[in-house]
């Protein structure tokens, strides 16, 4: 019984390596949050913001893409926004609120895969969002319409290393 429990443990062990050094291959330039992915058939930002644009609220979109992070949550990383064309961005949160991404991971290069949506944040999510990204008391104040966004539900992000 004993020597069947330890080859058992060896073959996880072999297993559990062989599976590690697979994906690390497929994305070693990168970090994985969430699920493992890789960069394969990601779109770029020019393109996704071409499938945006055909979206409507409540149409979803199973996609990923690249782009470049321009701000992440202060208090948790639980979510971000990145970069579109013409100074538009993406709000990124994470499927389940699974996983997070370092606060300081401004201006990396990321590659998101998962949902993308159109959807219309109330002035009270956006108050929320003003807060955790650390603006003032005036500017929070000021958040006095609903706002609509390009999002997108991550199930798995890679954060270029």
């Amino acid at each position: 019984m004993k020597k069947f429990f330890y080859l058992s443990i060896c073959f996880f062990a072999l297993t559990s390596c062989k599976k590690e050094t697979i994906s690390t291959i497929s994305s070693s330039d990168y970090l994985i949050f969430g699920d493992s992915i890789s960069t394969d058939k990601a779109i770029s930002y020019e393109d996704m913001m071409a499938q945006y644009d055909q979206l409507k609220p409540g149409d979803t979109l199973n996609i990923k893409f690249k782009s470049k992070i321009k701000k992440v949550c202060q208090k948790k990383g639980c979510w971000m926004t990145i970069e579109l064309p013409s100074g538009k961005e993406a709000f990124v949160k994470f499927k389940d609120y699974a996983f997070f991404v370092p606060k300081n991971a401004q201006n990396e290069e990321v590659v998101v895969n998962g949902k993308a949506f159109v959807s219309i944040e109330s002035v009270e999510e956006l108050k929320h969002y003003a807060k955790d990204e650390g603006k003032s008391q005036a500017a929070i104040d000021s958040i006095v319409a609903p706002k609509t966004n390009y999002s997108f539900m991550a199930d798995g992000v890679l954060i270029k290393k």
